[in-house]
């Protein structure tokens, strides 16, 4: 496939390439580059409202905390459609990405009646049936991207952050649940991205709070970490996200969020990636450090990423202003090569073309209660508070 041609292998119409203006106070300029969490609001925050005006991003992500969990689904339902409707209006995009972590167990973000189903894990038998009910629920709130599936391996019990999300231990067990999820997902229109390239499974610290270390050498990740992935590229997934995971042996340098060894040559050329590569938030604390100064984004595009996520859950998103400008800087004085941004401009605008702008509509109680037994349900005493 030529770098003009989306995931799904047909030309886009009318994407002649034209170099942004890079006046240095228009981010949006660079705005396509960049997805952004929402702050903790149920309502659009005056500031989420200037940030999204003035980068107009690519898409948004979606926390716990923008839903109203103590109200009827009528209500909650009703004050999130008008958040979105204010992201819309605020971001001025014919095409947006609304994104959300959707995985089952303790991370779901949304309130019932929305089905909260089991870690991946416990339902690989069944990963068609929650794929399609997932992907329905999702599309009925206006979501067009999860980030899911997890392609990381259990294989590290010791892991205190992947564990049950993974659908298996092996990367056959994982690649069948996976992609029969993912075709599942997107049949309801919800895009699918996997994660967390090329790795999270094999090790023993949590990315959130610290960076993991993994000690695989690439032929080890060729033999196991990688299948899943060549798996899904094979099938065609549009986004793949990647980790914050140290790998010394093949980078001593950078986590592969930064590391172009494992973002461009490994995935882009070697796998043969075509379709967007998002990062993982770059808030997390696992690289927090690596981005107090706003020189750290020429470094993470430069590794080949597309797009760069950052999320008020963990960080300050105004800080994205010094990131673009940080990035118009790098594309101006030829730092970053033109033709990276053409290339990976035409990744993103296929990504968005593909991706269903789904309207908020509210599913009917007898639906829902259908979609209960699609799958083993969660069951926790405590649930995710992002």
């Amino acid at each position: 496939m030529n770098e003009g041609e989306g995931v799904t292998g047909h030309a886009l119409p009318n994407l002649r390439y034209h170099a942004p203006s890079m006046a240095k106070s228009d981010i949006s300029a660079v705005g396509e580059h960049f997805i952004l969490g929402l702050r903790p609001t149920v309502t659009l925050h005056p500031l989420d409202r200037a940030l999204l005006a003035d980068l107009r991003p690519a898409g948004i992500v979606l926390f716990k905390s923008n839903f109203l969990h103590d109200q009827p689904y009528g209500v909650w339902a009703e004050a999130y459609r008008q958040l979105i409707a204010a992201v819309r209006a605020a971001v001025g995009r014919d095409r947006l990405l609304i994104g959300i972590d959707h995985e089952g167990g303790r991370v779901c973000r949304t309130p019932p009646p929305i089905t909260r189903f089991a870690y991946a894990a416990k339902w690989t038998a069944q990963a068609e049936a929650v794929g399609r009910t997932m992907g329905s629920e999702l599309a009925s709130l206006g979501v067009n991207l999860d980030f899911a599936p997890v392609l990381d391996i259990h294989s590290n019990p010791n892991n205190p952050v992947i564990g049950l999300r993974s659908f298996g231990t092996t990367a056959e067990a994982v690649s069948k649940a996976a992609l029969t999820f993912m075709t599942a997902l997107q049949a309801q229109g919800v895009l699918a991205c996997g994660k967390h390239f090329p790795g999270h499974g094999d090790t023993d610290k949590d990315s959130h709070h610290e960076l993991p270390v993994s000690r695989r050498d690439l032929d080890g990740l060729r033999q196991r970490e990688l299948k899943p992935f060549a798996a899904a590229i094979q099938a065609g997934v549009p986004m793949i996200m990647t980790s914050h995971v140290m790998l010394p042996e093949i980078d001593p340098e950078a986590p592969a969020t930064l590391s172009r060894r494992l973002i461009h040559d490994l995935l882009r050329v070697e796998l043969g990636f075509k379709g967007v590569i998002v990062s993982d938030d770059v808030g997390m604390h696992a690289v927090s450090r690596l981005f107090e100064e706003p020189s750290a984004t020429v470094r993470l595009f430069g590794a080949g990423t597309d797009l760069m996520m950052v999320c008020a859950h963990w960080t300050d998103t105004e800080r994205v202003r010094e990131f673009a400008a940080a990035l118009m800087s790098a594309l101006r004085e030829g730092r970053l090569a033109a033709d990276w941004d053409a290339q990976s401009r035409r990744r993103i605008r296929d990504l968005l073309a593909r991706a269903p702008q789904n309207p908020v509509a509210p599913l009917s109680e007898d639906l829902l209660a259908s979609h209960r037994t699609a799958g083993p349900l969660f069951q926790a005493e405590t649930v995710e508070t992002a």
